[in-house]
């Protein structure tokens, strides 16, 4: 990533900012339904920005529906296939994308009836959550937030990254989940999400983020 000018912003107004801007966006394909993404590490909360701006569309007026990846993980059995600390299968194999796409993308596209199923999976129970479908309006917008979300070629029409640089992810992650940095790493190398994303975030202080100050769509 080169030099990006960031801007100071709190999240309140940032959450504010983006609502507006959804008010407007409209598919490219022909969905009545704009599928946005929050992009992060979970070290960098990216499921609380998704919050924020869903209860700034609420008192605008726009439905919208929150899903965290968190709820679509794969059964313990096929997680950690290879061990509890296989950087690799963290990377390639604990989300399950295939659902991801089925479940929520799925029922989003042109001619889709809209029904979302929220999460498929409770990684502490490892058992299906048997959630019911949660019907999006047309206009309603997906906010789907969690970790390497850029990579998948999902058919987002907004992205934000959260950025944390190294030193923020390595103290504002568990110790006992260190061991996930390296996918983080090969994350950046692989797909550039600070440089790919429409909005850019960088949340190394919680307090005080900062932002490349665009909503492009």
């Amino acid at each position: 990533m080169g030099a990006v000018r960031l801007e100071p912003i709190t999240w309140d107004r940032l959450g504010d900012l983006l609502a507006e801007r959804l008010l407007d966006i409209e598919p490219a394909d022909g969905s009545p339904w704009p599928r946005i993404a929050f992009d992060g590490a979970p070290a960098a909360r990216p499921g609380d920005l998704a919050g924020r701006v869903c209860r700034a569309l609420r008192v605008r007026g726009r439905p919208s529906l929150v899903v965290g990846t968190q709820g679509f993980l794969r059964p313990a059995s096929l997680r950690l296939e290879y061990g509890h600390r296989d950087v690799d299968s963290y990377y390639d194999g604990w989300y399950d994308t295939g659902a991801l796409w089925r479940e929520v993308f799925g029922p989003l596209e042109a001619g889709g009836d809209g029904r979302v199923l929220p999460d498929l999976w409770d990684p502490v129970t490892d058992r299906a959550t048997r959630s019911p479908r949660v019907p999006l309006p047309p206009g309603g917008l997906l906010l789907l937030h969690g970790p390497f979300l850029l990579r998948h070629w999902f058919p987002f029409d907004l992205s934000v990254h959260l950025l944390l640089g190294p030193g923020a992810l390595r103290r504002r992650t568990p110790e006992d989940e260190h061991w996930t940095l390296p996918a983080f790493e090969r994350y950046t190398h692989d797909t550039d999400p600070a440089g790919t994303a429409d909005v850019l975030v960088r949340a190394d202080d919680p307090r005080h983020p900062a932002w490349n100050g665009r909503v492009n769509g």
